[in-house]
């Protein structure tokens, strides 16, 4: 458990060698301020009751970062998820290392710490990337576009195309982007609604709440090539939303446990599908045979049934 002093300091090297030592102090949470325009979320989630449960049984292991401001207090660079679990534990204090540092080398450094997360909603990345290709050019140390998003790339372990697509979904509408982040609209087709404007957006979620429904990557390469082409009307979105699509049908699930016990345990996926078509299908067959001889029995009933009315 984090003590309730506020002047205990640990020195902390850093990772570069030769590098000077840090001081690590515990600092009074009401003097801890959010990062300005943080893009990842502190949801009471079942991360942040883990985390919880970890600071409550050993204590806060890992500080926190931040950086002295002008007029007083420190904002927090990495460590918010911590300083969420220690207010939910009612402490006083966190374990936090106090770093100078500008407004680039704090969004610089605040974006590589949280991109470590274990788990990371599309909206955070993208505005994540976004903060930090700024950073990046207003440094001056990327003179190129295309050489910012490579180090950008570099460090977050991935390729220019992938940054470059999450920052496109900083141009979506909140709600669209909520929906993203939900799951519900796959990254492909967010990627290319981003490219419509803020009204086409705001008539294509009136749609979709409409029909109640999201749209596929086809109808998002539609919308986004009729919007370019200056030929998107109100009428042709409520139309794309109308039509059905395949993943919209209805569905019906099945569990394994309800029909494992009818096949061998060393069959296959394919040989288990394999039985299950065929099964449907001498069931399909043997209906039509049954319907077949209802009528036919009803046919010869009927029959009777007039010879014995033309009897005299």
């Amino acid at each position: 458990m984090t003590k309730p002093k506020s002047d205990l300091a640990l020195p902390v090297r850093k990772a570069r060698d030769g590098a000077k030592q840090e001081i690590v102090q515990n600092i009074p949470l009401q003097q801890l301020r959010p990062f300005h325009n943080h893009p990842f979320k502190t949801d009471n989630n079942a991360e942040l009751e883990r985390l919880i449960e970890s600071i409550r049984q050993v204590g806060t292991i890992a500080p926190a970062l931040a950086r002295p401001l002008p007029n007083g207090g420190y904002e927090l660079i990495s460590g918010h998820r911590r300083l969420a679990a220690c207010r939910a534990l009612g402490l006083e204090t966190m374990p936090v290392i106090l770093r100078a540092m500008n407004d680039d080398e704090a969004v610089i450094a605040m974006v590589d710490a949280n991109l470590q997360r274990e788990t990371i909603l599309p909206s955070e990345k993208a505005f994540a990337y976004k903060m930090k290709l700024d950073a990046i050019k207003h440094q001056g140390k990327a003179s190129a576009p295309m050489v910012s998003r490579r180090v950008v790339a570099a460090d977050a372990h991935t390729s220019e195309a992938q940054v470059q697509r999450y920052i496109r979904l900083t141009n979506l509408l909140p709600a669209l982007l909520e929906r993203v982040d939900a799951g519900q609209i796959a990254m492909s087709p967010a990627v290319e609604l981003s490219y419509l404007s803020k009204d086409e957006q705001a008539m294509l979620l009136d749609a979709m709440e409409q029909n109640d429904c999201t749209p596929s990557h086809a109808q998002s390469i539609r919308l986004k090539k009729l919007s370019q082409a200056g030929r998107l009307r109100a009428e042709d979105i409520y139309a794309m939303m109308a039509e059905q699509k395949p993943n919209q049908r209805e569905q019906i699930k099945l569990r394994w446990d309800d029909f494992c016990r009818y096949f061998p345990t060393d069959y296959t996926d394919e040989q288990i599908k394999r039985d299950i078509v065929q099964g449907l299908e001498l069931l399909r067959r043997q209906r039509a045979q049954n319907r077949d001889a209802r009528l036919s029995g009803t046919s010869k009933r009927t029959g009777r049934a007039g010879s014995k009315e033309k009897q005299p």
